[in-house]
C-alpha cells in the first residue's frame, strides 16, 4: 500500500503519540508498504524518523514554544502528495494540517483514517482558557466524523467515538512497551546513591513531559501533603518541559531532564512509586513503561489508566488528591506491598506488544483502502 501520514509532531519532540506512529511506520516499511510522512520539522529532532519524512512549513506556537504549527499544505507539497497517489491518508492530529489533509483526501477520492492520541479538549483549563473548550469540542466532533475510520487507544474510547460518529467505523489501536529497556533489572543502587538516596529512601517518580496538563502542580502538592504528614518521599522527575520550575519548591528534588535508551530505563527502574496525575492522556505510555519496570503505580482514575491498571491488583487508582496522598503514604510504609504491586504490574505489561499494535493499524488501512471513502463531507 501507499500510505500518506500527516502529523503535527512526528519526531521533533519525543512523546507517546509519535512513538506509536514511528513504530507503526517502521513495521509498514518492513512489510514492503510505502509511507510518506508530512509533518513540521526542526533543526534539532528528538530522534531519527521512520519512513520518508516530508517537511511542512510551520511556525512556532506562542505559548508552547516547543511545538510547531503548520498553517496549511503548500502547492509544492500538494504536488508531492498527488505524485505519490496514496491509497490511504492517515491524519493523527486535529490541527490545521490534519483538517486540510482531510479536505484534500476528499478531493482525491482517497479514504481517511484518523487516530486519537490525546484529549486536547482537556488542555484549556490548565492555561486559563476554559472558554475555548466548547469550540475545541465542536472541532473535534467534526474532525473525527469526517474520517472514514477512527483508531482509538482504549476500549472505553471506542464507545465514545462510536456514539459521536453514529456508526461502528472505530477500532482499537493499543500500544506496546520495550520490556528489555523498561525492566526491574535496570534498577541501580549506585545510581540512586549518586543522587543522595540510600536503600531505605522511597523515590516518587514523575515521568513524562514537564507541562501543566500532565499534572506537575498536582504532583508537587501531593509531595508537600505527604511531608506535612511526616511521610518522607524523594521526588524524581524524568522528562523535560516548560513547567520544570514547578519542582523548585521541593527541596532535594532530582530532575534528570530528557533521557533515552539505557539511561532512561535505569532512572525509571531506580524509583519506587510512579505518581501519574495526568487526566489528559489518551493512553498513558509512561504508566505502561513504569509497570514494565516493576514500579508500584498510582494513577488518577481516568480511561487511560483504567485500560492499563487493575485497581488494587497491578496498581492503584485515585479520584482526588486526598486519595493519592493516602495511597502513596501506605505504599511508603509498606515495602512488601510496593513489591507485590510492582511484580504484578511487570507481568501485566507483557500483554502489550508493539508489532501486534502496529499490525492492527495496517489491517485497518487494508480494510479501508478496499472499501473506499464513505463520503462523510456533510458531517
Amino acid at each position: 500500500m501507499r500510505i500518506a501520514l500527516f502529523s503535527g509532531n512526528y519526531n521533533y519532540v519525543r512523546e507517546g503519540a509519535n512513538q506509536a506512529l514511528n513504530k507503526m511506520v517502521g513495521l509498514a516499511e518492513r512489510q514492503g508498504h510505502e509511507v510518506r510522512v508530512y509533518s513540521p520539522v526542526t533543526d534539532t529532532p528528538a530522534f531519527e524518523p521512520e519512513g520518508k519524512l516530508v517537511p511542512v512549513p510551520s511556525v512556532r506556537l506562542p505559548v508552547r514554544g516547543e511545538f510547531r504549527l503548520a498553517l496549511g499544505i503548500p502547492k509544492g507539497i500538494r504536488r508531492d502528495i498527488a505524485g505519490f497517489s496514496p491509497e490511504v491518508l492517515h491524519v493523527s492530529t486535529p490541527d490545521i494540517l490534519g483538517t486540510r489533509a482531510q479536505t484534500l483526501a476528499k478531493r482525491m477520492g482517497a479514504p481517511i483514517v484518523a487516530s486519537l492520541h490525546t484529549r486536547f479538549e482537556t488542555y484549556f483549563e490548565h492555561y486559563g482558557a476554559g472558554w475555548a473548550k466548547p469550540l475545541a469540542e465542536a472541532h473535534l466532533r467534526r474532525f473525527y466524523r469526517r474520517a472514514d475510520h477512527v483508531l482509538v487507544p482504549t476500549p472505553a474510547t471506542i464507545g465514545e467515538i462510536k456514539a459521536l460518529r453514529g456508526d461502528d467505523h472505530v477500532s482499537l489501536w493499543s500500544r506496546g512497551v520495550d520490556r528489555k529497556r523498561f525492566n526491574p533489572a535496570r534498577r541501580d543502587a549506585g545510581w540512586r546513591r549518586s543522587k543522595g538516596w540510600d536503600d531505605q529512601d522511597v523515590v516518587l517518580l514523575f515521568f513524562g513531559r514537564l507541562v501543566l496538563e500532565k499534572g506537575t502542580e498536582e504532583f508537587v502538592r501531593v509531595v508537600r501533603r505527604l511531608s506535612d504528614q511526616g511521610i518522607k518521599v524523594r521526588a524524581l522527575a524524568v522528562g523535560e518541559g516548560p513547567a520544570r520550575n514547578a519542582f523548585d519548591s521541593l527541596g532535594g528534588a532530582v530532575l534528570t531532564g530528557h533521557l533515552d535508551n539505557e539511561a532512561l530505563g535505569r532512572a525509571v527502574a531506580s524509583a519506587d512509586i510512579l505518581l501519574q496525575p495526568s487526566r489528559t492522556e489518551a493512553f498513558g505510555n509512561v504508566v505502561l513503561e513504569a509497570m514494565a519496570s516493576g514500579l508500584a503505580v498510582v494513577c488518577a482514575d481516568a480511561d487511560s489508566a483504567r485500560a492499563l491498571v487493575e485497581d488494587g491488583g497491578t496498581g492503584l487508582l485515585y479520584r482526588d488528591e486526598g486519595e493519592a496522598v493516602a495511597a502513596i503514604a501506605e505504599l511508603a510504609r509498606e515495602p512488601q506491598k510496593r513489591k507485590t504491586l510492582g511484580m504484578a504490574a511487570r507481568e501485566a505489561s507483557a500483554q502489550f506488544d508493539w508489532d501486534a499494535a502496529s499490525q492492527s493499524v495496517l489491517d485497518t488501512y487494508r480494510k479501508v483502502a478496499g472499501s473506499g471513502p464513505k463520503g462523510r463531507q456533510s458531517r
